[in-house]
């Protein structure tokens, strides 16, 4: 059975005085790192992509948040798509197919589309409740594993998970799972990465 994927998503607020550059240096042990720094302009964006590409982890892939023109500038291995963004279609297009396309759906519907537009993987969430999405009532596990079952491409749980809730997600079928405060506002992120990879593998 392939190892669980840890998937860690940015938010520099949470990361307080800490540079996210310093904090990427540290997660070694995670599959995938999200810069998801919406209000930053292109240009900081762009400096602050290359510099974490440069520092993480060996077998750390970055991906850029819904900016698919940063992403090629920095060298990331990737871009991940909103609701709201490029079509998933308009973006596998210009990256071609060496580039990681990754998708958040919310639906069977819209899993099933973004996979027949070219994703390689989707989000899916919140699967627990969260304080980013106060008052969204959870999706839960049982329409997490309907996603699963809806479509061929990984499956990465996200929303309100932890080290005790990781192993429930991949019991439904999830592929891995999409962290954001259990690392970036975590006294120890190298510790709490440590702890997730360590629940991941107890499936």
């Amino acid at each position: 059975m392939p190892l669980a994927w840890l998937y860690v998503i940015t938010n520099r607020r949470l990361a307080g005085a800490r540079s996210l550059v310093d904090l990427a240096a540290k997660l070694t042990g995670v599959d995938y790192l999200q810069l998801r720094e919406k209000d930053l302009p292109g240009r900081e964006l762009y400096h602050l992509a290359r510099d974490i590409k440069q520092a993480l982890p060996p077998g750390t892939r970055l991906l850029v948040n819904d900016r698919l023109d940063v992403a090629l500038a920095a060298g990331a291995d990737g871009v991940h798509l909103g609701e709201n963004s490029l079509p998933t279609a308009v973006a596998r297009r210009l990256l071609g197919p060496g580039k990681i396309v990754g998708v958040s759906v919310h639906s069977v519907a819209a899993a099933r589309e973004a996979e027949l537009a070219g994703a390689d993987y989707l989000l899916f969430g919140h699967v627990f409740p969260t304080a980013s999405k106060e008052g969204v009532p959870p999706r839960g596990l049982g329409h997490l594993r309907e996603v699963v079952a809806s479509v061929g491409i990984p499956i990465i749980a996200l929303g309100g998970i932890n080290a005790a809730s990781a192993p429930q997600c991949l019991a439904a079928g999830a592929r891995g799972v999409a962290v954001m405060s259990a690392v970036m506002a975590a006294p120890d992120p190298a510790r709490a990465v440590a702890e997730l990879k360590q629940a991941l593998s107890k499936r």
